[in-house]
């Protein structure tokens, strides 16, 4: 997009990239934010949006430790040499960047995953960094072989000299003048009364201040201290010598480069995404032909801004000129300049300040703009006293290059068309420029002051009227936009309020003329009927919300209704499951006592009889109710599949009864997964390929929590052929057991089995010594592979 300078500025848009940088967490992504400008490709805009977007939607990214080490990085390219600290201050932004590398690949978002993709992981230069630099910057002893045995040396050889030093000190203690060891100009020596210089043999290398301590260097000591001194130069030449490969080889590392661009571009978009989070700005939808459509638009940089809705034609016909009028700070600059940041701000590849959400669900409302080739504006009093030229001078100065370059990707904003000059000919000029704009189908807002204006907007196609609504009575602007009308002045309306003499009142009327006070009039008019238009809009809008609550609210009652006789359905199952298991138990203690009582026996078989009755009797009864209560449902699923709207039932699915012929045995299905099946063989899970699965005719029932017997209830006692004692501990364990043999053998079973797991193998052996013992049984074994192996002992029980 084409923009002067001087149309930036005065929409404030350097402002707005003064915040954008401000968010920015580098100096790389300050320098970037500061480069943006409206000027980008539509790619480039495409891709910013894009990066925001997946920024907004993700995970908060963290850009600590990165530095601009570029200036670094050239002074190794020109011949310098970094210190250490210099050296990590590369490796540390390389390391962080490796580190944003990896977070962004974990994570689903493309564009960013490109960034990640051109930044380099530094492997190999982090290593070598680590093996030769400590945290501090120093060169570590064993950064090379000759470093560590010239540092090997050095260390004894200081302690040989202080230890040499010191017999000295102790020989010459009465000519010392302080009975110290240290270093002057890298050498070291032991301080002498200045009078006893001659009685301690050797050289001076430095005096004190006042004159009366030399720093002498013991002749003993010499050769030791020309060794030190040898080895140091030795060691600073390899310490150079390591700094100045490992410096070269940071800053020429190949990857270094492109990840500097890669994390500026990176942080542009982080700081994007957190000016729109602040600002709370919306993504505009940019392509040509598209109509201005900002629903709420409003101006980032003015607190508390009121948010109008701008609405401007696209391409493809309808009114794209808007003629704004209204009273003087009425807010018609701001609205006029809302629209140009916005045009701005999105052709630099940022949200704009619109799109609010709309109706209960708060759905967001789309915010689209026409990409804009040029944007033209005149805006502000432009006066210039060296170029000579007047404030309407200037004026026309930019209306002249507005109506040469005017075509349909253009943009126009101008404020107070007409103003600084005579009001006719003003008139008549500016409405000869619209007329321009408008055979050219340039985009455009203007405001006036001026009512020709007005009737020109009201009379042309592709011209719209709007105006800045103000409160007479309170005489305070809105700030509001009334598309479709023309706006007033209020010049009289004001002054007739604040009690101006209404002898001067009448007499401005009178010079108004009657053209004037029609026009004033038919606007008051049609201000009234627009304003009882809104509020039977608001009342409308208001029972429609109401009515869409009492929606919800009965939605939400027919919801608790299906839970609740979803909740009676399971609590009928509950009672029906606990009176099977009473019927059981009491049919089982029937049988056990004709077993064991044969006195008794006509006695238990009269119950079982009449139990039986019982069952037959309440079964019917649940029968009836199910069938009144559930004829509806019935027969609404009857319905469904008589129109085929109810899905046919697959008979390999959860709970179907199925053989598996690689197993050679028959189980439930647990789980269909796709073209692969689970099913229970016994205690072992298995998953199968669907086509090794045959279905039976019989299904096992779907065991409900905390009920039913299990699979190891057999038919004709209801007595459980398992026993489950898998977490309990050894007491309880082997007590349960004891029971359960003691009935299972009354009842003459020939064999149980005692589920106790694998685990440590501690339940196992002592369920297997106690059977051991135990006289009801006469042997055990464990389970076959496919129903437990290991984790279940079958007993076989004593006839």
């Amino acid at each position: 997009m084409r923009v002067l300078r001087s149309a930036l500025d005065k929409l404030a848009f350097d402002r707005v990239i003064e915040a954008l940088a401000e968010r920015a967490a580098t100096p790389l992504g300050r320098e970037r934010a500061a480069a943006v400008t409206p000027t980008a490709s539509d790619e480039a805009i495409e891709l910013a949006f894009e990066r925001t977007d997946e920024v907004l939607r993700g995970d908060d990214l963290s850009l600590g430790g990165v530095e601009d080490v570029r200036p670094l990085v050239e002074r190794v390219r020109e011949g310098s040499v970094l210190d250490g600290r210099e050296i990590l201050a590369i490796a540390y932004t390389m390391d962080s960047a490796a580190t944003v590398r990896r977070a962004i690949a974990q994570g689903d978002r493309p564009r960013l995953r490109e960034l990640a993709e051109a930044m380099s992981s530094f492997d190999g230069v982090l290593r070598l960094v680590r093996e030769q630099l400590d945290t501090q910057g120093e060169v570590r002893d064993d950064a090379t072989p000759k470093l560590r045995e010239i540092r090997r040396r050095l260390q004894p050889l200081r302690g040989r000299i202080r230890e040499r030093l010191a017999q000295l000190l102790a020989q010459h203690s009465q000519h010392v003048q302080d009975p110290i060891v240290t270093l002057r100009r890298d050498r070291y020596v032991i301080p002498i009364k200045a009078s006893a210089q001659a009685r301690v043999p050797g050289i001076v290398v430095d005096t004190s201040d006042s004159g009366q301590t030399v720093f002498l260097e013991p002749a003993p000591v010499v050769p030791m201290n020309n060794e030190l001194v040898l080895l140091e130069f030795e060691e600073r030449d390899e310490v150079r010598r390591i700094l100045i490969a490992l410096g070269q080889r940071v800053a020429f590392e190949p990857g270094l480069e492109p990840t500097l661009v890669a994390l500026s571009e990176l942080d542009l978009a982080l700081a994007s995404a957190r000016l729109a989070r602040d600002w709370n700005l919306t993504r505009p939808e940019l392509a040509d032909g598209l109509p201005v459509h900002l629903p709420d638009a409003r101006h980032p940089l003015v607190e508390d801004c009121v948010a109008n809705d701008v609405l401007l034609a696209g391409t493809d016909g309808g009114e794209r000129l808007m003629v704004v009028t209204g009273p003087n700070a009425g807010g018609k600059t701001v609205l006029l300049k809302t629209l140009g940041l916005a045009v701005v701000m999105a052709h630099a590849g940022l949200f704009v300040a619109a799109g609010g959400r709309s109706g209960r669900e708060g759905r967001p409302r789309r915010v689209r703009l026409p990409r804009i080739g040029t944007l033209l504006t005149d805006i502000g009093d432009e006066q210039s006293i060296e170029a000579s030229l007047s404030t309407y001078a200037a004026h026309l100065t930019n209306l002249r290059r507005i109506v040469d370059t005017a075509g349909p990707d253009t943009l126009v904003l101008i404020d107070e068309l007409g103003s600084g000059t005579d009001p006719d000919e003003g008139a008549a000029l500016s409405q000869a420029i619209l007329e321009v704009l408008v055979e050219r189908g340039a985009l455009g807002l203007v405001t006036t002051h001026l009512a020709p204006l007005k009737v020109f907007a009201s009379r042309t196609s592709g011209v719209r009227n709007a105006a800045m609504r103000f409160d007479v009575d309170d005489l305070a602007p809105t700030f509001e936009l009334a598309i479709g009308q023309p706006g007033r002045s209020y010049a009289l309306a004001i002054a007739r309020r604040i009690g101006l003499d209404e002898r001067l009142l009448q007499r401005a009327e009178t010079l108004l003329g009657p053209e004037g006070a029609r026009l004033e009039r038919l606007l008051e008019t049609l201000e009234r009927q627009r304003e009882a238009l809104q509020r039977e809009l608001d009342e409308a809008r208001t029972s429609g919300e109401r009515a869409l609550a009492e929606a919800a609210l009965l939605r939400g009652q027919i919801e608790r209704l299906r839970e609740r006789e979803a909740e009676l359905l399971s609590e009928a199952a509950e009672k029906a499951d606990a009176l099977l298991r009473d019927t059981l138990q009491r049919a089982t203690q029937l049988r056990r006592t004709a077993r064991e009582a044969p006195d008794q026996r006509g006695k238990a078989l009269e119950a079982i009889q009449a139990l039986r009755r019982e069952t037959r009797q309440q079964a019917r009864a649940s029968a009836n109710v199910g069938a009144e209560d559930g004829g509806g449902r019935r027969e609404e699923r009857a319905s469904r599949q008589r129109s085929g709207t109810a899905p046919a039932r697959d008979p390999i699915r959860p709970g179907a009864q199925v053989r598996v012929a690689s197993y050679g045995a028959e189980g439930p299905v647990l789980e269909v997964r796709g073209d692969t099946v689970v099913v229970q063989l016994g205690l072992l899970k298995v998953e199968v390929a669907r086509r090794e699965v045959t279905p039976r005719k019989t299904e096992v029932p779907e065991r409900k929590r905390g009920g039913g017997a299990g699979p190891g209830v057999p038919a004709a006692t209801g007595f459980p052929r398992e026993l489950n004692v898998r977490g309990e501990r050894v007491e309880g364990a082997i007590e349960a057991i004891r029971d359960y043999l003691r009935e299972a053998h009354a009842l003459k079973l020939e064999s149980v089995r005692i589920l106790h797991g694998k685990g440590t193998g501690a339940l196992r052996d002592a369920v297997r010594q106690y059977l051991r013992d135990e006289k009801l049984v006469a042997r055990f074994e464990d389970a076959v592979p496919f129903e437990g192996g290991h984790g279940v002992t079958v007993a076989y029980l004593r006839t």
